[in-house]
């Protein structure tokens, strides 16, 4: 029988599973989904992209995917460096804008010049605006406006969408 205590704990252990990155599919949209139809300077086929990136990071970069929080170690990463796509290497973001803003994810206050686009995201009933490469148009994560000085923005990055080069 459905009632509301067993609606609430079911909605509950849905949720929790969610979270827990066990139900991935809640958390991705369809290869494609994330982006307009904007042409990118880097477009390669389904079949090249999962040749290039790991089952994980397909599901990040090419269908809107997000990673458990604390899961990356980007997000403990403290050294000078940059910050690029995982999907075609486009410096995305520099150390010196990052920050921690406890949620899990790596965070940054402003992406480098020309690296990265936004994009209306409606999914999961909320609205809220989607970070993608200007190069291939992989999906990176999510900007919000309650981040540090000078920008007063919060770009919540996937780690998986990305990777580290430290200053020489």
């Amino acid at each position: 029988m459905i009632n509301r205590r067993n609606f609430l704990l079911g909605s509950g252990a849905v949720s929790a599973v969610a979270v827990m990155g066990l139900v991935p599919s809640l958390f991705s949209r369809r290869a494609g989904a994330q982006t307009t139809s904007e042409k990118f300077e880097i477009t390669l086929t389904d079949a090249q992209w999962h040749q290039r990136l790991s089952e994980d990071q397909y599901r990040i970069l090419r269908e809107a995917g997000t990673e458990r929080p604390y899961s990356s170690p980007l997000n403990a990463e403290h050294r000078q460096g940059e910050f690029a796509c995982a999907g075609c290497n486009l410096a995305l973001f520099s150390s010196a804008t990052k920050f921690d803003s406890h949620t899990g994810w790596p965070s940054f206050w402003q992406p480098l010049p020309d690296a990265a686009l936004t994009s209306r995201d409606t999914t999961l009933g909320m609205v809220r605006d989607e970070v993608h490469c200007r190069r291939c148009g992989g999906h990176l994560g999510h900007v919000f406006d309650d981040g540090p000085k000078p920008t007063g923005l919060r770009y919540c990055m996937n780690g998986l969408a990305m990777t580290f080069t430290p200053k020489a």
